[in-house]
Order: C-alpha cells, then structure tokens, then sequence
C-alpha cells in the first residue's frame, strides 16, 4: 500500500516537474521573438476622377415575354388520334399536318354522300328532259332539283370531314405540348385541344408601373411623347442588342393593384427569347444633364445609406454620403452627393478607413511604391548566431 502510493506520488512530481519546464521553455521562446518589420506605408488604391454627364433617364420594372399570338390547335371531327406528326416544340408552318385522326369511318361517309349525290344528279336530269316535254309538273322537277343541291352540299360536307382528320397549323409557329396522345378518343367539343402554336417573331411583353414608376415621368403616366424606346434586361444583366416599342398603353389604373398596364413590341427573328421568360424592362424617358457614373464596386450599402469613398485632402480617404439612382450597364448613376474633380475610390474599399493614408493611382497606372516607413525607426536587430555547442 505504501508502495503504491509512493509511486503515485512519484508519478505527479514527475508530470509537474515536466509541465514547469515546458512553460519555462516557451517562456524562453517568446522572450526570443524577433522584432516586427517597418509600419505599412499608404494603401494604393485606383480612383476615378468624375464629372458630371448626361446620361439617360429611364424606369426600369419587372416583366415577362409572352407570343405576339398564341393560337389553339383543335379537332373539328371526333374520332381516335391514330398519330402526331411534329416533334413537341418544333417551329411548323402554316398548313403542316400535325395530328391524324382516324379516316375510316369518313371515308365510307364519303362514299355514301357521293353515291347519292350521283343519284339525285342523275334524277335531276332525266326529269329535265321530261319537264321541257311538259311530260311532267314544274313542282316534281323543282323537287329533284332540290334533292340534288341538298346532296351535293352533304357531298361537300363528308369531303371537307374527311380532310379534317388531318389537322394542320393554322398559323406558322412554335408548338406546345401535345394535349392528347396517340389513341385517345378526340371529340369535337370543348375537350378538341390538342395543342397550341406560339408566334414569337415579333415577341411581347408585359409590365406594368406603379405609382413610383409613374412619378418619374413627366405628367405622372407613360405616353408615347416621354417615352423614347424601351430596351430589356435578360437575366444575365445583358442588354437585349434591339430595342423596342410600346404597342399598348392602358387608358386607366388598375384600382386593385394601382398600377398601369404596358405592352412593347420586340423583334425576335432570331428567337432568342422565348414566350413566358421574365426580363426587366427599361423605358427610355430622356436624358438627364449634371450626373455622375460611379462603377457599381465603388458604391457602398451602409445602414446610414449609400456612400463612396474619395482621396480627400491629403490623400486621406473621405467617406461622401451619395443620392444612388439606377444602373447603367455596370454603373450606378449617381443623383446628388458628388462634385466635378471628386476622386472616387475605386478598390480595395474593404481594407480602408476613414482619415487613412492612401497612395491613388489613375485606372490602369501602375500603382505607386508604398510610401518609406518614417524616419528615426529603429531597424530589426538581427538574431546573434548561436555559440557552438561544447563537446
């Protein structure tokens, strides 16, 4: 038992004795620390000299592409879809055969419409022969003559239904998918879709101001004296290359949403947009003397507001509070808050603070050697060797 308990405390004397001189080593390794290199001198930092400009004004709004003409493809026979004659998203042409409905029992109507067609013909004439004899009243003959032209219009109708089983695009297009597949039993009614065709070329799209929007023109609504084009925003922040026009004005605010309702025109020949996508659309309402274009990386969200960050006096940096309205192109145009001559920061934003030194540079110079560190500091010691260890 004394044994054992020697041991233990043996054992603790040891981990102690090993814990005092690890400390005593690191001590000794931090009291050998080698001094820091010289201060940092000025930031250098690309700024862009502004003035102001005439940039054009806009309004810039949610919308969504939309067919300039969306036409539904529907069955006017009733019969089983035996086939579908176009691939599902093709572009077709006006007249192509689509669907083929079952031709069979409209042949034999055929048929039967043309057999007594050629009978009632038949009477028709052999009556002629008796009326101009007066062998015969001018009622049978006119009854005939009747019976005929109710024949050959039921003629007429079995042909044009027949050819109906083969519905074809009325217009040229892009097709949607196909409501019905091969088999189905297609009716003549509300149930006779089978599919739609949309024209895109010329394309539309739909948006819609709110009051905001409208208090940015003149006379508080879009008329078609101060709006000068309309430009679209795909979703890549890509301009569209063709501007386009407004082709529908609403005459009234929606009194549920309070907004106008607006339609623009857009060429489309190479069908880079597709009905149902959602884009931006810029009116162009002008243009605007005394702005200022700032790229977007120089502009600053902060809780107070939107600044940027000049080489002021001194080349210190000075945070300038700013008036920020749209983009333009990659861009932000700047409303109020900046005076010609203003060097805006353009970079390095994140490693700044106000009342620091910077060294600027104009945008693609480059940039200047950090400033000396000042005069009189100390330089590093060097680290004495060590003595050679004895034998």
């Amino acid at each position: 038992m004394i044994s054992g308990n020697l041991l233990r405390r043996t054992t603790l004397s040891t981990l102690l004795g090993a814990t005092v001189l690890g400390t005593a080593l690191l001590t000794g390794c931090s009291d050998n620390k080698p001094a820091g290199g010289p201060p940092m001198g000025p930031m250098p930092v690309t700024v862009l000299e502004v003035q102001p400009q005439k940039v054009p004004s806009s309004v810039e709004v949610m919308a969504q592409t939309e067919g300039a003409r969306e036409t539904e493809v529907r069955a006017r026979v009733a019969g089983i879809l035996v086939k579908r004659l176009y691939q599902e998203g093709e572009t077709v042409k006006a007249g192509q055969p689509l669907f083929q409905i079952d031709r069979s029992s409209y042949e034999i109507a055929l048929a039967e419409a043309k057999a007594k067609a050629d009978q009632t013909s038949r009477e028709m004439n052999r009556l002629k022969s008796l009326i101009e004899a007066k062998a015969i009243s001018q009622k049978e003959y006119d009854d005939s003559s009747s019976n005929n032209a109710i024949a050959q219009a039921a003629l007429h109708q079995a042909e044009l239904n027949l050819s109906w089983t083969t519905v074809t695009a009325p217009v040229s297009g892009t097709t949607g998918r196909a409501a019905k597949s091969e088999g189905n039993l297609i009716t003549a009614g509300a149930d006779s879709l089978l599919t739609s065709i949309y024209q895109s070329n010329p394309i539309w799209v739909r948006f819609s101001l709110g009051d905001s929007d409208l208090a940015k023109l003149a006379g508080g609504r879009v008329t078609s004296k101060n709006v000068s084009g309309v430009e679209l925003i795909m979703a890549d922040g890509t301009v569209y290359p063709k501007t386009g026009k407004l082709n529908f004005l609403a005459g009234n605010i929606d009194t549920t949403l309070g907004t106008q309702a607006l339609r623009a025109e857009f060429d489309n020949s190479d069908n880079q947009l597709l009905p149902g996508q959602f884009v931006r659309v810029r009116l162009l309402t002008g243009e605007r003397d005394g702005l200022f274009l700032v790229p977007q990386s120089a502009v600053v969200q902060t809780e107070q507001g939107t600044i940027v960050m000049l080489a002021g006096e001194g080349d210190k940096v000075a945070p300038r509070p700013v008036q920020a309205g749209e983009w333009r192109g990659k861009d932000w145009v700047i409303l109020g808050g900046l005076k010609a001559g203003d060097k805006v920061i353009v970079d390095n934003l994140m490693k700044l603070r106000p009342g620091a030194p910077v060294a600027p540079h104009g945008p693609g110079e480059k940039p200047g050697a950090p400033a000396p560190a000042k005069e009189g500091a100390a330089p590093a010691k060097e680290a004495a060797p060590a003595p050679a260890k004895q034998g």
